[in-house]
């Protein structure tokens, strides 16, 4: 075998490491190595050192909170048998690590431990609060003077009447306060999903008063949310209409689940935990499925395509068969089937929305799509913390409250319009045996009959009502020179100005093509009367979108102030049309005034 050449030390050009024979590069390089591994295992001792011994917590009697994030350590243990002797014992042999905001654990099978130090002000009491309800059981653990263990827990697999204060989420109670060090075990278990551990301290009067404020804002959310169930059962009741019964079961949807989610249910409903673990499992997938029949109900995907309607029935079908199946099976996989379809439903949601946006003319429908979007928003965010997409934060977790809370009343609104606007056809039709056809004002004859009362009642109560007759006096040349299309808008802006300045007890009447009159019935006096005339004309010679840049309407009005003697409303109204017949075409004198 052919031997490597010798290298001469003293050669320029070839370093220390690699002179002499082989053995001595061998052993120079043994050397290196040797070095390496202590440093990297000196590096490891001192982490490992660091992340142990976290700064105990030490709140000050004017500390309100404090988050055990960054200053706890986190350790999950796989097999979920250890005890707390045990975790005690191992000390700082096990791997432990420093919890971290918004990190998230997979704790199926699992158990998640939690270490942390806490040195409390001497006379105090401090809660350790879990931010989320969502947790199957946590216990918390610390050694009492006698070195017994102090042991506590909370949790939706346990009923309330054993937690140590009964809530929405669990609260346990540290050690009261000696001015010492306090070493404190947190047990958690939670199998279904992925999670981030939301924990905090609070001194007693801070608790107080944060749940003081959550009650107070939850009562006025879910206020809300029966205000506007019933208001859309009783509206979908006298519009008839299938749009506002899909709203009501929605909002009953929503609501309940948001009631679930919040541990509210748990709390003031039930104390079964297997009602708990049933509603968790069915809540959010029913919600989802009413929200997606809403939609398919308000947009109509039919009319756009037979295949988008066909994949919103198959969407919701698969909903309900993933919702039924977590029921009764609740696993893992199956609750994050249901999660998946709900991720599923958010774009198809948006596609069904843009579309109903883009085709539709009636300006209600685009204030339902503008009110769905806040919730669309919201919705992504528990959608991906749950397909663990994301770390949990407090934007994710109660986001969807502030989304629902913005939309419901601007869907409520959209709807309710929508529904009057197409019952007022109807409703029209049915009165056109005392209204006018164009404009939808009454007609002489119901003014007539409705002033005779109005008199009666004055006369009776000593107090004075009023008459407004009104011509506009430009209808014909607006005719002439823009067509009778034209013309008959401008009727139907001018109908529209008299109801704007009528009161709901007030009269307006169209009496004759270009007459109408406005009876303010009720006590009033000449100058609210003459006021109400000026706005008339002034609001006539504003411009209105729906008529040409250029056309005014110009009013006459002459003002009649009632009773007048013996004059029944017959020959108040002959008085007003000869007044106004008697008006010359001079703006300055629009109004006329007749007995004040």
């Amino acid at each position: 075998m052919k031997r490597a050449p010798f290298r001469d030390c003293n050669k320029p050009g070839v370093p220390g490491l690699f002179c002499g024979n082989n053995r001595t590069v061998s052993k120079n390089w043994k050397g290196l190595w040797a070095a390496l591994l202590a440093l990297w295992l000196a590096a490891t001792m001192v982490a490992a050192a660091a992340v142990a011994t976290p700064a105990p917590l030490a709140p000050t009697t004017s500390t309100e909170s404090l988050a055990l994030e960054g200053s706890s350590l986190v350790w999950v243990d796989a097999n979920a048998n250890r005890s707390i002797d045990d975790i005690a014992r191992a000390g700082d042999s096990l791997p432990w690590e420093r919890l971290q905001d918004g990190q998230k654990y997979h704790a199926a099978d699992e158990a998640l431990w939690i270490r942390f130090d806490a040195t409390l002000p001497a006379g105090t009491q401090w809660r350790l609060v879990m931010m989320h309800p969502a947790v199957d059981l946590i216990r918390l653990y610390h050694q009492g003077p006698d070195g017994r263990w102090v042991t506590q827990q909370a949790g939706e697999d346990i009923t309330q009447s054993e937690w140590p204060l009964p809530g929405r989420v669990p609260i346990l109670a540290l050690a009261p306060g000696t001015g010492e060090p306090v070493r404190y075990w947190v047990r958690i278990e939670r199998n279904r999903l992925d999670f981030s551990v939301s924990l905090r301290l609070y001194a007693q009067a801070s608790l107080l008063q944060l749940r003081d404020g959550e009650q107070l804002v939850m009562g006025g959310y879910f206020g809300v949310v029966i205000l506007l169930l019933a208001g859309a059962l009783i509206a979908a009741l006298l519009f008839r209409d299938r749009a506002l019964i899909a709203f009501a079961l929605y909002v009953a949807g929503a609501g309940a689940w948001q009631f679930v989610n919040l541990g509210l249910a748990a709390q003031h409903l039930w104390s079964d935990p297997n009602w708990t673990y049933l509603a968790r499992s069915i809540a959010p997938g029913l919600a989802a499925a009413g929200a997606l029949w809403f939609i398919k109900v308000v947009t109509e995907p039919a009319r756009f395509s037979r295949v988008l309607d066909f994949i919103c029935g198959a969407l919701i079908a698969a909903l309900l068969a993933a919702i039924a199946t977590n029921g009764f099976v609740g696993t893992r996989e199956s609750n994050m089937l249901v999660l998946m379809l709900i991720g599923v439903e958010i774009p198809l949601a948006v596609v069904l929305l843009a579309l109903l946006w883009r085709k539709s003319v009636d300006v209600y429908q685009r204030v339902f799509v503008a009110g769905f979007l806040p919730l669309l928003v919201a919705a992504t965010g528990p959608v991906a913390r749950g397909l663990s997409l994301i770390p949990s934060s407090a934007l994710n977790r109660y986001g969807l409250i502030v989304g629902t809370a913005i939309q419901l009343p601007v869907l409520y609104y959209a709807l309710t319009r929508r529904a009057a606007r197409r019952r007022e056809t109807g409703v029209r039709a049915s009165e056109l045996a005392h209204t006018d056809a164009l404009t939808g004002l009454w007609d002489r004859a119901t003014l007539l009959a409705r002033m005779d009362d109005a008199v009666k009642r004055a006369v009776s109560q000593r107090h004075q009502c009023a008459l407004l007759g009104v011509r506009l006096t430009n209808i014909g040349a607006i005719e002439a020179e823009m067509g009778r299309d034209v013309a008959d808008r401008a009727m139907i802006v001018a109908a529209s100005i008299l109801r704007g300045v009528a009161t709901d007890i007030d009269v307006s009447a169209r009496t004759a093509h270009a007459d109408f009159a406005v009876l303010l019935d009720g006590p009033t006096s000449a100058q609210a009367a003459l006021s109400r005339a000026q706005q008339i004309v002034a609001r006539g010679l504003q411009h209105t979108p729906v008529l040409p840049q250029s056309t005014e309407l110009r009013f006459h009005v002459a003002v009649l102030v009632l009773p007048d003697h013996e004059l029944d409303a017959t020959r108040c109204a002959k008085w007003v049309d000869d007044a106004l017949s008697a008006m010359r075409a001079d703006p300055k004198r629009a109004i006329r005034s007749l007995n004040f």
